[in-house]
């Protein structure tokens, strides 16, 4: 098979001044894409700010003979992500490609969280996600052409100790993706998730280095790549980690029909072995087809 191109291709690459972001940055310009490396250059818990990173990276580009401009904007800024896409806009006309994955960190237990905490990381993981794409999505539409990927975590999809903020933004974000895969199928705008396993400034401190020294970023983005190819499929989720890739499926078991009069907590409780049986259970691409399991088994299928 041919090798994966963006001639011709415009990306946005959000929180790329360095870790993943800048591999994926840099791997798209290797491949043809014309880039914007947008970082806001702050720490790991989001305060501070600069464009040098996103410089640095975008300096990188242009070495190996690639084209890329930098933006320091605020993913959580809507003045700021509007002049991100204007400068795509303005400089090469088009936006093929998205990939939101600026994120911060603010980990403590939820004994010790203050709803400062809470609420920053919901603020970049969600509407940094959400903003960016409300931002490219009626270009992509009337392109009938565009390739989205957000960025997901196993802390949202299984849960981890300390994390009940990023856990809420990263899930919050999958439903984000299950809706607008279907609402930009009609118009060739696919929507991916990521959820990367990888040595960054966000995780260099939740891991001894022998382990970081496996989980390098370069191991991530071949998946990242591939779901921004024109080949790629539309509500995926990708795990990806040291080489190793796997897709994530939220599963609904066929369940049990109880009747509708008289039903009582101990009916639900004696038959918790029925309704949790993973025999014949389903992966659905819509909500619409778990009511239509419901209505199938009140008719007697």
């Amino acid at each position: 098979m041919a090798d994966i191109r963006f001639d011709g291709k415009v990306a946005i690459v959000t929180g790329a001044g360095g870790g993943l972001g800048r591999q994926h940055a840099l791997e798209l310009a290797r491949r043809g894409a014309k880039v914007v490396v947008n970082d806001l250059g702050g720490s790991v818990d989001g305060s501070g700010g600069s464009s040098e990173a996103a410089q640095k990276v975008v300096e990188e580009i242009k070495a190996f003979g690639g084209e890329a401009i930098a933006n320091g904007s605020s993913v959580t800024d809507d003045a700021g992500v509007a002049h991100m896409v204007k400068q795509a806009m303005d400089a090469w006309g088009r936006i093929d490609i998205l990939i939101a994955n600026a994120g911060i960190l603010r980990d403590k237990t939820l004994t010790k969280m203050e709803l400062a905490d809470f609420e920053l990381v919901m603020q970049v993981h969600v509407f940094g996600t959400f903003k960016p794409i409300k931002a490219v999505w009626d270009i992509m539409k009337a392109q009938n052409y565009g390739r989205i990927v957000v960025t997901t975590s196993s802390s949202g999809m299984y849960g981890n100790f300390g994390q009940s903020n990023y856990g809420a933004a990263k899930m919050a974000v999958l439903g984000l993706m299950n809706t607008l895969k279907l609402e930009g199928a009609k118009n060739d705008v696919k929507i991916n998730a990521i959820s990367p396993v990888a040595a960054t400034r966000m995780t260099e401190g939740l891991m001894p280095p022998e382990v970081l020294a496996k989980l390098a970023p370069e191991y991530v983005t071949p998946g990242v790549v591939y779901l921004c190819s024109e080949e790629a499929p539309t509500g995926a989720i990708l795990t990806a980690g040291a080489g190793a890739f796997a897709l994530s499926r939220i599963y609904e078991t066929e369940g049990v029909y109880l009747g509708e009069g008289g039903l009582s907590a101990e009916e639900v409780r004696d038959s918790w072995d029925k309704i949790t049986d993973e025999a014949g259970q389903k992966a659905y691409f819509n909500g619409g087809e778990q009511g239509q399991k419901f209505f199938r088994k009140m008719a007697g299928g």
